[in-house]
């Protein structure tokens, strides 16, 4: 019964939202969208295909190239006329060799699995002691400042059980970047998924190389490594070579001009490339390839809603945002940037249950349109999100003020959040139907966003951004990062 009572309850506020931009001919329009995606989606099988032709999709390398063709390729068999390719040049890194020795002493080290951190150096033989530094974060480091200078610091990739109430956890690279700040000559990452998955990504903040050593060992090995230097000094030898050099990439771009706003727009992306342990089937085919599925869907029910839509395939995201970094500084120089109306970024969404934004204002308007999403499914709780974070494509266009959002309340399926960056994110993990919901909630989304009235939501002003930045607590990261560029 009381189950009963809460669906009535949240159908009752799903029913409560229409907005005054909404048009009497989305709920027609939206079960159009709907019963094409779940008849005739492209999303799961260009994946699996994808996955299975290509292999892993790093940016800069012969498989990062072969990506970008068959998005574009696949694009242009959808009927897109204007598909373009955005070539960027920058710095890209690959791993090369690694071994790494941990012991009672630099006489006994005994080898440890591991795999590199991007942007190590591109050579690096250190060796010393270790230095339990926790969760890793300033705070730690603070209360002995001097423990891990010319040492190599140990953290947990996240926050350690029995930690302070409260505890915030940083993203790898601003960990590596406290730990280079204190002094240290190496860092080894504890990764919080057991079973010994190893994670990779990058360690570096600003996408460029970082000057020590960084390492992931999985978790049963750290959290043992942790009891040792309990009891007594551990010592650790990290050797490695690397790859670094200026390479070529492409964002892949296709523009649905709108009808009576051509000059408003709407873009929608996901990051195309991977990391090289895997496919990358989670991260981040089944966001890239839903995206590409909407663009299909779209193209197949000949939908022209009143604004141009863009949707973008990114590349680079994984070694430091590359890719949209690349596409906002384009759009800053040629004035377009003040044209973006919406970003709405698509990276590991899965099953969606409602939408989120980074405005508060858009709230009656999203609402509006998970509305008609719920009466066409209930399985659309039509939930809403709001405020911002970092380290995805929407970031560059947060802090030039564009409104950012995107799906919101979903799980990854099959329980493959462990596999994050780890040699098991392959296509086996992927859930068919998870991925159509994403592509038709989604596209609804995109439409409604395109087509409405008015968007409630402008961009912020450089003090507005400021102000956004702070109530979301992203200073630190930013200031950590090097792109906190306000002075107080």
């Amino acid at each position: 019964m009381r189950k009963s009572l809460t669906a009535l309850a949240c159908f009752a506020c799903a029913t409560s939202f229409v907005s005054a931009q909404e048009k009497s001919d989305w709920p027609e329009v939206f079960k159009q969208i709907n019963t094409e995606v779940q008849t005739n989606s492209k999303a799961y099988s260009t994946l699996r295909d994808a996955t299975s032709t290509i292999g892993h999709r790093l940016t800069g390398s012969p498989n990062g190239k072969k990506a970008e063709d068959y998005a574009f390729n696949l694009l242009k068999s959808y009927g897109f006329t204007d598909v373009r390719y955005q070539p960027f040049e920058v710095e890209s890194w690959s791993r090369g060799t690694l071994q790494v020795g941990i012991g009672s002493s630099l006489q006994s080290l005994q080898p440890v699995k591991s795999v590199s951190l991007a942007h190590a150096p591109v050579k690096a033989d250190v060796s010393g002691e270790l230095v339990d530094m926790g969760n890793g974060l300033e705070a730690d480091y603070a209360a002995k400042p001097e423990a891990v200078k010319g040492k190599i610091a140990l953290v947990y990739l996240g926050v350690l059980p029995g930690s302070a109430p409260g505890t915030k956890s940083l993203h790898r690279s601003e960990k590596t970047a406290i730990a280079i700040k204190y002094g240290a000559k190496g860092i080894i990452v504890i990764n919080t998924v057991k079973n010994g998955v190893l994670l990779t990504g990058t360690a570096s903040v600003t996408g460029k190389l970082i000057p020590i050593p960084a390492v992931c060992i999985g978790n049963e090995d750290g959290m043992k490594l942790k009891e040792s230097l309990a009891k007594g000094p551990q010592f650790t030898r990290i050797k490695m070579t690397n790859f670094s050099g200026m390479i070529k990439a492409r964002n892949v771009i296709a523009t649905l001009p709108g009808k009576t706003l051509p000059n408003e727009k709407i873009v929608i992306g996901g990051h195309l490339d991977s990391w090289d342990l895997a496919t990358g089937a989670i991260d981040n085919g089944i966001g890239s390839f839903s995206v590409l599925d909407m663009a299909r869907t779209f193209q197949a029910l000949h939908l022209r809603p009143e604004r141009t839509i863009e949707f973008v395939m990114f590349m680079g995201e994984e070694e430091g945002l590359l890719g949209s970094k690349a596409y906002v500084n384009a759009a800053m120089k040629d004035g377009s940037i003040s044209n973006i109306r919406y970003m709405l970024n698509y990276d590991m969404t899965n099953d969606p249950k409602g939408y989120s934004s980074s405005a508060d204002e858009t709230e009656p308007l999203f609402k509006s349109i998970g509305n008609i999403a719920h009466n066409i499914d209930t399985s659309f709780t039509n939930t809403f999100r709001s405020g911002g974070g970092l380290h995805s494509d929407h970031q560059p266009f947060m802090l030039e003020g564009v409104p950012t959002g995107g799906g919101a309340g979903g799980n990854l399926p099959n329980n493959s959040g462990g596999c994050y960056h780890a040699d098991c994110d392959d296509f086996k993990m992927v859930d068919e139907q998870g991925m159509k919901n994403t592509v038709r909630f989604s596209a609804m989304l995109v439409y409604g966003l395109a087509d409405a009235k008015e968007i409630p939501a402008k961009r912020l002003t450089d003090e507005e951004t400021k102000a956004f930045l702070l109530k979301n607590n992203l200073k630190e990261p930013l200031s950590i990062a090097g792109e906190w560029r306000w002075k107080d």
